[in-house]
Order: structure tokens, then sequence, then C-alpha cells
């Protein structure tokens, strides 16, 4: 292995230890035990590794910031995170500084720079490339680079990175849908919206797919239907798309969060559907624009507040080496609203 690809995540690996622990061995700061120690410390000698003097100097420093980078504040789901987020660091004496990636690859490895570089506690990332299906290896070395200094939280996944994961359960979140829907009678469900190239579509539509034959009921892969992106003209073009292909319509449509619904509802009225009386149209998400839409979406959603908790209580523990745990889960809920009615 070559001595510039070492960090204390490779130390910490081979190990078989946490990075805290790697840490508390170069800095002497807390109590190892000795089986531990000696195997860090060999490894150490073994790949002759020095850590980054001005990291080691920064590492009992902190800024009381925790850089918080999302997809697109402009979406419900990513604003109602990043509220939760800076209540939660508020309340902690912490500062978030939040930052916009806007889909653009460049700007999420430049954040990433910029948050190192104004040397914050911790990074959180909310969509973006941690949503990719395939990691982006270049990428997950960025990540690993600056994770050798600051932790790093993400709420999607990166193959081979040294982060954090708080993440939702995307299976158990359709499981919750499908059940209603099927208890309820519904046994023509679509599913519009979103693409398989983003982990948490994916994951829904494999947990899907199963609960469908867990049932007995067909799985018709043409009530299965893609969107550009996940706003609301995506979701108005994915509905008239599915029309336009004279598909029997279905009793009942999944929209893949809350804005593809709004487009979803959108077009149904304008080709004369009403809902629920001749389709139910239901979400995920469960964002305020669940209880703006005309009528009020059925949906399953998630407990922010307990989400942003999680992510800046982790992202804490993180920064006082206290290991935090690296992958926890934030199950969901189901709110029944109007828009989904019962079918014999």
């Amino acid at each position: 292995m070559e001595k510039e690809t070492i960090s204390i995540y490779t130390i910490a690996k081979e190990a078989g230890v946490s990075p805290a622990t790697v840490s508390r061995v170069l800095t002497g700061n807390a109590k190892v035990s000795e089986d531990k120690k000696s195997k860090v410390q060999a490894l150490i000698r073994k790949y002759d590794f020095r850590p980054n003097a001005l990291a080691r100097g920064l590492s009992s420093v902190e800024t009381k910031i925790i850089g918080l980078m999302v997809s697109d504040i402009r979406n419900p789901f990513y604003a109602t995170m990043a509220v939760e987020c800076e209540k939660e660091a508020n309340k902690n004496g912490y500062l978030l500084m939040l930052c916009n990636s806007l889909g653009s690859n460049e700007m999420e490895v430049s954040y990433l720079e910029k948050f190192s570089g104004q040397r914050v506690d911790a990074i959180i990332q909310i969509g973006g490339k941690v949503d990719e299906l395939v990691s982006d290896t270049r990428y997950v070395e960025n990540i690993n680079r600056i994770a050798n200094t600051t932790p790093v939280l993400i709420t999607g996944k990166l193959d081979g990175a040294d982060c954090y994961q708080v993440n939702l359960d995307e299976g158990q979140s359709m499981e919750l849908m499908m059940q209603f829907l099927i208890e309820n009678g519904h046994r023509d469900i679509a599913l519009i919206g979103g693409r398989d190239n983003v982990k948490s579509t994916l994951d829904k539509r494999l947990r899907y797919r199963q609960i469908l034959r867990k049932y007995g009921i067909p799985v018709r892969e043409e009530y299965i239907v893609d969107g550009i992106s996940y706003d609301i003209e995506s979701g108005n073009a994915a509905m008239y798309h599915f029309i336009r292909e004279d598909h029997p319509m279905p009793s009942a449509i999944i929209a893949i969060n809350d804005f593809t619904a709004v487009g979803i509802v959108r077009a149904l009225r304008e080709q004369g559907y009403s809902i629920p009386d001749d389709i139910s149209v239901v979400s995920f998400d469960n964002t305020y624009i669940a209880e703006t839409c005309m009528p009020r979406l059925t949906c399953v959603g998630y407990d922010y507040k307990l989400f942003g908790k999680t992510l800046i209580e982790t992202a804490i523990q993180a920064i006082h080496n206290e290991e935090p745990p690296r992958v926890q889960m934030v199950k969901s809920r189901l709110v029944i609203r109007d828009s989904c009615k019962q079918v014999r």
C-alpha cells in the first residue's frame, strides 16, 4: 500500500478498530486498551504513518460550525431537513453553514473543499452524489481525504467511503404504503416518478414488486413510470406519458414524492379525472405540500425532528471521538388524509 493512500481510516480498518480509536492513540487524549493500542501502533510503524500536522493541531479546537450540503433547498423535503438540523445544532451551541449543490457534481466537490477550508467541525450531506446507485470512485476518494480530518455524515450511500450514514428505511416506507392500499381494496397500483439509478427509488421499486408478488397481484411493468427528475413538471410529464400510452388506468397511483404528486394530480384533473373518486393518489415525504394540495395527500413520511436530531447528535459524537454507530435507520409513518378511497 502506497504511503500517500494511508489515513486513520485505513489504519483503523486493518487494525479492526474504529477511526476514533486510531485518533486517540495518535493524540493520547483518552484511554485505549493495550491490545488495541499495540495493533494500531504496529500499523503506524509499518506504514510510517504521519498525520498532517495542521490536522493534529486542529483536532482539539472546535469552530462550532457544522457544514450542511443539500441538493436543493426549494424542495420541501430538503428545506424541512435543513430547518430541523439547524434547530438541533443551535440547541447544542453549533452554527449550521448551509449550501445547495443544485444537481451539480462540480458544486458538490467545491463545497466539500470550502467546508474543509473553513475548518468546520463536521460535514453533513443530504442528496446529490450520495443518492446515486453506483458510487462515483473519484467522489469517494474526495470524501475519504476530507474524512481524514473532518467527520462526514451522509443520508444515502457511498461505497468505500469512511463516513457515517443516517438513512431512511425506504423499503419499510413502501411496505407501509402498499399494505394500506391493498387493505383498502386496491390491486391496480401504479408507481410514478423517480429513476432506477437513484438508490432510494430503486429500493422502493424493489419492495413494490416484492409486495405485489406476496399478495398474488401480477407485476405490470407498464405501471412503473420513470420521471426525468423529482419535481412538479416531471410528475406532470410522467403522468401524461402514461395516459398517452393508453394503458388501463389504475385505481391508485403512488407518486415518488410530494412534488411529483402535485404534477400527477394536475395532469389527471386536466384529463377530467376526479381524485379520489376516479383515482386515488398517494405519495412519499409528507411535507407541507401534502397538506396544501387539494385534496390533501395521504402520505408516508418521516419524523423530521428525530431525523435532524439523529444527524446532529451523530455529528457531535463523531466530533468528540465518541464512536457513534456507523449506520442508523430512521423509520417512516403513514399519514392518512383525503386523496385515497376504499374500493370494492
